[in-house]
């Protein structure tokens, strides 16, 4: 056994892009998505946050925007890092599409930081339903499509069920 000692990830922001690009492709491949970039405001995001959690961060990050994302183009805001002023947007396309924040991250009350984990736990719901609808109610595949493992897949129906969701009156409802 050798040790190796790594630089953190904030060190070595030159390797940033490239890592991400790497998973990214990883992450689109196991999730069958079609092409998929990073926006120059996602780029600049990603080099300018800290990565206090290193690749698993990054990795994380990544998964959670390619879910987030919308028309095969990742934006800053679908990388949802918390405290990090470098992901603000950099051009005025960018804040023309998102309302201008009310509060900085600062000024957030737990009940808007609440809101906001509420939204993305309805906007993963209704992802699993879609899926489970487009696969027919083919679990394994819709995890497989979803690019999650079916015992994580159990465990967010679980989920849902206790939240008070009847996922089969959704699943087999007409859209």
């Amino acid at each position: 056994m050798f040790p190796l000692a790594w630089r953190p990830l904030r060190e070595r922001t030159a390797d940033i892009l490239p890592l991400a690009e790497r998973l990214l492709a990883k992450h689109i491949n196991k999730m069958k998505h079609t092409a998929v970039r990073f926006s120059a405001d996602a780029q600049a995001c990603l080099t300018g946050y800290g990565w206090p959690g290193n690749v698993r961060e990054l990795d994380n990050a990544i998964q959670r925007a390619l879910i987030l994302q919308h028309g095969g183009l990742i934006e800053a805001a679908d990388f949802c890092l918390s405290g990090s002023v470098a992901c603000a947007p950099l051009s005025s396309s960018s804040s023309a599409r998102l309302p201008a924040p009310a509060q900085t991250s600062s000024e957030l009350t737990g009940e808007s930081a609440g809101a906001l984990g509420d939204d993305l736990r309805r906007r993963e719901f209704q992802m699993i339903i879609d899926t489970l609808r487009a696969e027919r109610g083919r679990r394994k595949e819709a995890a497989e499509r979803l690019g999650i493992s079916p015992r994580t897949l159990r465990y967010k129906l679980a989920q849902m069920r206790d939240a008070g969701m009847d996922v089969e009156a959704y699943l087999f409802a007409t859209p």
